[in-house]
């Protein structure tokens, strides 16, 4: 089992910097950064507040860090188009020596596509663009040349260079819905999704499906899950705690609680467990301290 995080994308660069160094050492695995614009709203409705852009974060830490792996956690191919998709993922894989992931998914925050102009689309067109554009992104991370005809994308006789370090390299999709599961057992070698080891469960029996009708093992895709973790000191406030929080995906309980919900992730099938920074302390030295804690407590017991 491995062990990645999350930092919220208001946190300053500055405290990313530190916090991934910090991680770095600690030992765990992986960084993933979210692909947003604003902080989403449930009315759809622009939002102010700091966001920081994905692509030039992840760039800065791949050349500042030595060990872990990067990944976006997901790029929406409603935004960005695959051509670009692609020679940024090549591009980052070069800047840090083979350690990035290239996340992707059809896209879903319905302000951000307000706010800047940009057709959000019905369910159906929209996995039907981002079935074009994953494999656009897949075949010029690996052809010399990639031309394809689709409705939504093109691209004639089109280059990718350089090529990325790592042949091939990962594209994950974060999903849990059937053709998104369907696209995934087709062309990824990731696959990433919210729950609780119970919730998550459900949604891994999906995946496993989806590769038996694509003729895919399912042992050979990496998969990731991430949960919102709270740590608390006894069950009274854990009990008080989940009456608020949404159950489908968070996990709260003691240090040896969450050691178990690890476990519990690995036995079903989970290779890779993703911990948001987002509940972790309200200052960057807690959320320090308690990355720690999880590691030296909680993930040491289940690795």
């Amino acid at each position: 089992m491995e062990y990645s995080i999350w930092p919220n994308s208001e946190r300053p660069w500055s405290v990313v910097l530190e916090l991934a160094h910090a991680i770095e050492d600690m030992g765990w695995n992986g960084l993933w950064y979210a692909d947003h614009y604003m902080p989403n709203t449930a009315d759809g409705e622009p939002a102010n507040g700091d966001f920081h852009e994905c692509f030039a974060i992840l760039s800065a830490l791949a050349a500042v860090t030595t060990r872990i792996r990067l990944g976006s956690l997901v790029t929406p191919t409603t935004v960005n188009h695959p051509a670009l998709i692609a020679n940024r993922a090549a591009t980052i894989d070069r800047i840090s020596n083979g350690r990035f992931v290239i996340g992707m998914g059809a896209g879903w925050q319905v302000n951000e596509h307000t706010a800047f102009g940009i057709e959000l689309f019905g369910a159906k067109d929209r996995v039907d663009r981002f079935a074009e554009a994953i494999e656009i992104v897949a075949r010029m991370l690996s052809e010399e040349r990639t031309t394809f005809a689709g409705r939504h994308f093109t691209v004639t006789n089109a280059p990718c260079e350089p090529k990325p370090v790592q042949s091939p390299l990962p594209l994950l999709v974060g999903t849990g819905g059937a053709r998104m599961l369907r696209l995934t057992a087709r062309f990824a070698q990731e696959w990433n999704t919210w729950g609780t080891p119970e919730s998550a469960a459900v949604v891994m029996a999906r995946l496993r499906e989806a590769c038996e009708r694509e003729g895919r093992d399912p042992a050979t895709l990496r998969k990731s899950v991430q949960a919102l973790f709270f740590v608390v000191p006894d069950e009274g406030s854990a009990a008080r705690l989940r009456d608020k929080v949404p159950a489908d995906r968070s996990v709260v309980g003691s240090t040896g609680q969450i050691a178990e919900a690890f476990a519990a992730y690995r036995d079903a099938g989970f290779d890779e467990v993703c911990v948001p920074d987002f509940t972790l302390g309200a200052d960057p030295a807690q959320r320090i301290d308690a990355y720690a804690d999880i590691w030296g407590n909680a993930a040491s017991l289940v690795r």
